[in-house]
């Protein structure tokens, strides 16, 4: 049973999340029980700061630990500013008021980090792939979850590139997954292509996670939260699927925008949030479906200086480019991680690779912080940030060209495309 509600044209006050929370959590026995709640880091719009101070307000007295982990997947770990600005506390507040919660940085990076806990056969894969992959996947997770005794998902929902939509198990895979059960999903949904997983509810990578997730066997609940703008419009608890499922069906409504004409060209001026190109792309892949063949999507973010703080050596190596360029050359690039390839391919769009050329179907221009010589090298085109007066780019959307503000949360697609 899920517990929650959400709207398209309300917001929740406190209060109401209060009181929905209260009531899912009222059913459980916590006394002197150690939880653990996974969190996203900066780059998702969401109330974190609320949720910390209700989650001890309601449960601070009871159990013997409340701790957080956030489910970094490969991003950068957070510094201690970073933590303090994404719970809404100082470490010093942290010690006095919330004694009993700390907040912990998921370590990727570090093999003591993880323990493998089954594997996905190669049939398993094929059948839930429709054939499109078949490999023996090794499901590892951060065997921290596994020290305490009841494990909460707490995050937003927006339609995803990858998966379709976010959250959900999606918050442990990748949040705080191994390599192996990562690069297979990402390569997954590359292969099938962004432009026909995002959006979508229920997908072929969304079955893998689930099936993943049958791994796990600490007791999960699940807050699944939609924002609207900067505010909280849904709130749904419960079993992570059927939570997920209902934060999606409400994301749908919210987060998709269906235009009549496609765009000829977007100044896609990239939220702040994001602090290198492998979080920023999805200021393009939230714009491709709704942009016309030969058309272009232009990146603004002087801000952004680096490509991946943690891949970005790789992606200076193979670059951006199709999915066909990929699949049709593996053997040239078993060695690189499934992972960044999908990124690669997601930035670049979809396109064809025939007789040893590449036709993208859009263009794909970075106006950042990156030199211009890095960027054309990484197969990319360039635009001087210096250059572009957003403001000059305003109210010329009879010319098929706009400017998308904050983008990275919205998705846009042709009204035509709707129901598919």
């Amino acid at each position: 049973m899920v517990i929650g509600q959400g709207s398209t044209d309300k917001t929740l006050s406190e209060r109401q999340v209060r009181n929905i929370m209260s009531r899912a959590l009222a059913t459980g026995d916590w006394a002197g029980k150690r939880i653990l709640i996974l969190i996203p880091d900066r780059t998702r719009t969401a109330p974190i700061p609320m949720f910390f101070r209700l989650f001890y307000d309601l449960l601070g007295d009871k159990v013997a630990a409340l701790d957080y982990l956030v489910a970094l997947g490969t991003h950068q770990p957070l510094d201690e500013d970073g933590i303090s600005a994404l719970v809404g506390a100082s470490a010093a507040e942290r010690a006095t008021k919330y004694p009993k919660s700390h907040v912990y940085n998921h370590h990727w990076e570090k093999p003591e980090t993880f323990v493998t806990i089954g594997t996905i056969s190669k049939e398993e894969t094929k059948e839930i792939t429709g054939g499109l992959l078949s490999a023996d996947v090794p499901v590892a997770l951060n065997k921290l979850i596994f020290e305490y005794d009841h494990l909460f998902i707490c995050g937003p929902t927006f339609p995803h590139e990858v998966v379709g939509f976010s959250g959900g198990y999606k918050y442990i895979f990748p949040g705080i997954a191994g390599a192996d059960i990562i690069n297979f999903f990402h390569w997954l949904g590359a292969v099938i292509t962004s432009m026909n997983i995002i959006g979508h509810k229920d997908t072929p990578v969304r079955r893998v996670l689930n099936r993943a997730a049958e791994f796990v066997k600490v007791p999960i609940l699940c807050f699944s939260f939609v924002v609207h703008g900067e505010e909280l419009a849904g709130l749904y608890v419960g079993d992570p699927k059927e939570a997920y499922s209902k934060a999606a069906d409400l994301s749908a409504q919210l987060h998709i925008t269906y235009i009549d004409r496609p765009f000829k060209r977007v100044l896609s001026m990239a939220a702040k949030m994001y602090d290198d190109i492998w979080t920023a792309a999805k200021a393009m892949y939230k714009l491709e479906p709704a942009i016309e063949d030969g058309g272009e999507v232009i990146i603004y973010a002087p801000h952004i200086t680096e490509v991946s703080y943690t891949h970005g050596k790789i992606l200076d190596k193979i670059g951006y480019h199709t999915r066909d360029y990929f699949l049709k050359q593996m053997d040239r690039f078993k060695d690189i991680p499934g992972g960044v390839m999908a990124h690669s391919t997601h930035l670049k769009g979809s396109g064809t690779f025939e007789n040893g050329v590449e036709k993208p179907r859009i263009k794909v221009t970075l106006a950042t912080g990156i030199p211009a010589e890095r960027v054309q090298a990484l197969n990319l085109s360039y635009m001087d940030p210096k250059t572009i007066n957003p403001a000059e780019w305003e109210g010329r959307e009879d010319e098929g060209i706009v400017v998308i503000h904050k983008a990275g949360e919205m998705l846009y697609r042709l009204k035509k495309d709707q129901g598919k």
